[in-house]
């Protein structure tokens, strides 16, 4: 039976496929509106649908939301910069021929959480979790990469994008959870979707700002293209909601390590669906995923 504690579990499943859908609607959106105008979607036209999720939340719990102390606004930084920073690191890489290892390096993502929550939060992870974690990024390290990819690994420039973007999405996470943790007397529900509207509206204002600057065109683009964005906002924000009321109850490294369950998602969508088969090396990795992933959620 789930506990309160618990609730991460399902939560951290369900902002996976939201993510999963999300993607594939900012994928479709790239090539009108620019990969930075994509991105911007999920900022501008999900923050709408968070203050909507913030209102639902009053209303169902009655919590009183007052000003935030002091403490919450950098840590609310930290998680907005530093995800904007990922993503533009995560942009430059598809541009490298070895972009297949640096989206290697990129899965390093959930032990630099474990590292940086443990650092900064003091986030307290047993032995067996620690060891969950390397299972399982090391199983979406072997699925991500093709016949052929070891060889860039000599490469610096992949190493850096890659490890550099990891760190940034890491810290993201923890910056994500250090604010909601600061908020005082209200449940993790209210805490988590509060802080949601406040990290998607320094997004939103930040990514605009740099658009009107660098490209104004591409915003009359995006509110040209508002039903097919919206719906992408949407599943932006759906899922954002879930994630942030994830790191709410646990420790960021157990969220993210549990997300990488959506490699097996995108493989089934593959296989399924385009027919494409599966490799001896991905049957591998995505084995690796699932043995850390059960051992995380059963340590």
């Amino acid at each position: 039976m789930l506990t309160i504690t618990s609730l991460w579990i399902p939560f951290t499943i369900i902002a996976a496929l939201g993510q999963v859908a999300r993607n594939a609607m900012q994928r479709s959106l790239t090539k009108p509106l620019g990969t930075w105008g994509a991105t911007n979607i999920r900022f501008l036209f999900g923050f709408p649908f968070s203050l909507l999720f913030l209102g639902v939340v009053l209303v169902a719990t009655g919590d009183h939301l007052g000003m935030p102390p002091s403490v919450f606004w950098p840590w609310l930084l930290l998680g907005a910069l530093s995800q904007i920073v990922g993503t533009g690191l995560m942009l430059l890489a598809m541009n490298d021929r070895s972009f297949v290892v640096t989206t290697a390096y990129l899965k390093t993502e959930a032990i630099q959480t474990a590292i940086f929550g443990f650092v900064f939060l003091g986030d307290h992870l047993t032995l067996l979790k620690v060891l969950a974690i390397v299972v399982a990024t090391i199983g979406v390290v072997i699925t991500a990469l093709r016949p052929g990819g070891e060889k860039s690994f000599a490469e610096l420039k992949p190493t850096i994008l890659g490890l550099v973007a990891a760190a940034a999405f890491a810290l993201s996470a923890v910056g994500f959870r250090g604010a909601i943790i600061t908020v005082p007397n209200v449940s993790f529900v209210t805490a988590a979707s509060f802080t949601l509207v406040l990290g998607l509206f320094v997004q939103t204002l930040i990514l605009t700002i740099y658009l009107l600057w660098r490209a104004p065109k591409i915003l009359q683009a995006i509110l040209g293209l508002w039903k097919p964005s919206l719906f992408a906002g949407f599943m932006g924000a759906f899922s954002s909601q879930f994630w942030f009321l994830a790191f709410a109850l646990t420790a960021a490294a157990n969220v993210r390590t549990l997300a990488l369950i959506e490699v097996l998602f995108a493989q089934g969508v593959a296989y399924y669906s385009f027919k494409q088969p599966i490799a001896p090396r991905e049957i591998f990795g995505i084995a690796l995923i699932v043995v850390g992933v059960a051992v995380l959620v059963g340590a």
